[in-house]
């Protein structure tokens, strides 16, 4: 398995080790749900390294990302971060992504990790322009600073720049160390915070400053456990789960990154077929009203008839709502709001309701 700058930082701290997309990462520390309220309540550190990093360069690179991805590049500028997706030719979801433009002629791609050499082929593969395509991965660690109190904790650190100023979905070049680093106000938690772009070799000293600054603001490291009861309180889709190749953008509820209107890019043509005939599938959210929890693959059935309607795509009980709940992929027909359904769990069938997603979100 790959290993990280900070492996032998998570093993001094006691973090659980765990296999992740082909990677050695903590699973937890101090145990998830301690985690969880403490990214809610107040500041965690997330150890993100195993994300893909791709540079795309030259006169060509608008071009040639409006043609790769499906939302609107074009409506990026200097500083500004946009959530997108790299799809194939039948409009499923290669991997969602972050676009990050620092000119435009230079664009970063942050990517996931079990994806990032598949991605970087795939764009290698497709580009018929001057553009330039890089693979840096190995060249950057990346540290997640999430909850409340994460600029609180991160902004006296970062003396060049106001750090307070800069908005979600912004960035920023800067120093921490005497470092060049990139910070950008994004996560993966449902939560205010940052997500911080470290040279290799200095992932270590920025991930320990963090922990000794932090301590007045009762920081804790935190694992893979909580990141994914995070995520999926705030219903954000993680690939593999949500998102797959097999299931198109306008089923995984990525409609609203899909620009249609700006001209011809990969998956358009059947993405427009979906559309006009109707989506067969729908992401949606599920409370269980009935004691148990539902997981990845459980099926999803009507009441009554005990047809087969869905699959469950995430699922557990969260810290913060305290309620068993999950993701699924049902047929349109039973998507709607309130409708009662039953999530299939070891042959067992549990009540559940269709909910709005996202499931929480943090207060402005």
């Amino acid at each position: 398995m790959k290993r990280t700058p900070l492996y032998e930082e998570h093993v001094r701290l006691g973090g659980k080790m765990v296999e992740f997309a082909g990677w050695e990462m903590p699973v937890q520390y101090s145990g998830v749900v301690a985690e969880h309220v403490a990214v809610r309540e107040r500041v965690g550190l997330f150890d993100v390294s195993h994300m893909g990093e791709i540079w795309v360069t030259g006169a060509s690179a608008e071009a040639f990302l409006e043609q790769l991805t499906c939302n609107r590049v074009a409506a990026l500028y200097d500083g500004k971060a946009q959530y997108s997706a790299l799809l194939n030719d039948t409009g499923g979801v290669i991997d969602d992504i972050i676009v990050y433009r620092f000119s435009a002629e230079r664009y970063l791609l942050c990517v996931n990790a079990s994806n990032s050499d598949r991605d970087y082929e795939w764009l290698v593969s497709r580009n018929t322009t001057d553009a330039v395509i890089t693979n840096n991965s190995a060249d950057y660690g990346q540290i997640a600073v999430q909850g409340p109190r994460a600029i609180e904790l991160l902004a006296p650190l970062v003396r060049s720049a106001d750090l307070k100023q800069v908005k979600i979905f912004h960035f920023i070049e800067t120093e921490l160390l005497n470092t060049k680093v990139i910070i950008a106000r994004t996560g993966y938690t449902g939560e205010d915070g940052v997500e911080i772009f470290v040279p290799t070799a200095r992932t270590v000293d920025v991930w320990r400053l963090l922990l000794e600054h932090g301590a007045p603001y009762e920081v804790v490291p935190c694992g893979l456990g909580a990141r994914d009861s995070l995520r999926l309180e705030a219903a954000l889709p993680l690939h593999g789960h949500e998102l797959s190749p097999d299931t198109s953008a306008l089923e995984s509820g990525l409609g609203w990154i899909v620009k249609f209107d700006k001209g011809d890019f990969i998956g358009r043509g059947a993405l427009l077929a979906e559309r006009e005939r109707g989506v067969a599938r729908k992401l949606v959210g599920l409370f269980l009203t009935d004691a148990g929890i539902a997981r990845q693959g459980d099926g999803v059935a009507a009441v009554g008839s005990g047809e087969s309607i869905g699959v469950v795509t995430s699922g557990t009980k969260t810290p913060t709502l305290q309620k068993a709940l999950a993701m699924a992929l049902v047929n349109t027909a039973h998507s709607a709001a309130d409708t009662k359904v039953a999530c299939v769990v070891r042959g067992r069938t549990i009540g559940s309701v269709v909910v709005p997603l996202p499931f929480y979100r943090r207060a402005r």
